[in-house]
């Protein structure tokens, strides 16, 4: 008797999680585009980073998750919507985004996610809406000045289901490559001495350098990393619908003001290899230059 208990219960659970992932499917499958036209004060549910300072991170005092990224989510939403719009933010890792995407437990990822064709066989992707490139990080006493100082006694740090752990396995053959979880542990390890460098974006190690001055990068960037929106496959009317809203805060200035909010210091939009995808004119550092000389 027992043992038919547990043959059933066993069953039961088999059913519960079959049930689970059929739901989960149908969320991920519904039509956002329609949701966003047809509701009155539609929700769209981005997944964001929450640990990398300027693009996604915590702030403790507001109580929210803040930085570039959120900022262009609201916009584009804003857009989509006419403002009718609101955004709701859950936090995600390199690791996570993905499945939580393909669940339906968010609409979207705004979350430093590069294009690249492995990951657009699984999702769709925006145009570009800002160009990383991979560097180091290391402490300013360091001897490392670019990857070709990097030799088989060094431990370079990197994050579990990024690009860039990818990069530096090809790149760098030579040198171990540590996997961590996200860019707070990643950091941490290198604080440390866990590694010799810390590898990403580099406009995501800026934020880190902007927070803790004793550190620095090493050398230029070595790969392009074009930052897109993602969104589930099959998601046509919403992915157009991003994808012109994108169009429009690029040309109209909206991206521009949130570029400089967050970048405007470290990074400017009008500084040669800006990762600015503006397309408003703003930040040519030529676009006056027919108002001078003859007059």
């Amino acid at each position: 008797m027992k043992q038919m208990k547990k043959i059933l219960f066993g069953f039961l659970i088999l059913f519960i999680l079959v049930l689970a992932s059929g739901c989960g499917q149908a969320v991920a499958e519904m039509d956002i585009g329609s949701r966003l036209e047809n509701e009155e004060r539609p929700v769209l549910t981005f997944g964001v980073k929450a640990d990398t300072n300027l693009f996604g991170f915590y702030n403790i005092e507001e109580g929210e998750i803040q930085g570039f990224d959120i900022d262009i989510a609201k916009a584009l939403t804003d857009e989509m919507t006419d403002g009718r719009g609101v955004v709701e933010v859950i936090e995600i890792t390199s690791k996570t985004r993905i499945p939580l995407l393909k669940t339906g437990k968010i609409d979207g990822i705004i979350a430093t996610m590069t294009i690249n064709e492995e990951r657009a066989k699984q999702v769709d992707f925006s145009d570009v809406y800002f160009n990383g490139g991979q560097s180091l990080l290391v402490h300013e006493e360091s001897e490392i000045n670019g990857i070709e100082d990097l030799t088989s006694d060094h431990t370079v740090l990197a994050i579990k289901g990024s690009s860039s752990t990818r990069n530096m396995r090809e790149l760098a053959p030579q040198v171990d490559v540590l996997d961590l979880e996200n860019y707070s542990e990643g950091f941490v390890a290198l604080q440390s001495g866990q590694g010799d460098a810390l590898t990403t974006d580099d406009a995501i190690l800026l934020g880190m350098i902007d927070q803790n001055p004793d550190y620095r990068l090493a050398g230029e960037s070595f790969t392009e990393e074009p930052y897109g929106i993602a969104v589930n496959k099959n998601q046509d009317t919403f992915h157009q619908m991003l994808q012109e809203a994108l169009d429009t805060i690029q040309a109209n200035g909206v991206y521009d003001e949130i570029y400089d909010k967050w970048f405007g210091d470290i990074l400017p939009a009008d500084s040669p290899g800006s990762p600015s995808t503006s397309t408003s004119g703003a930040a040519d550092p030529n676009q006056n230059n027919d108002e001078s000389g003859d007059k």
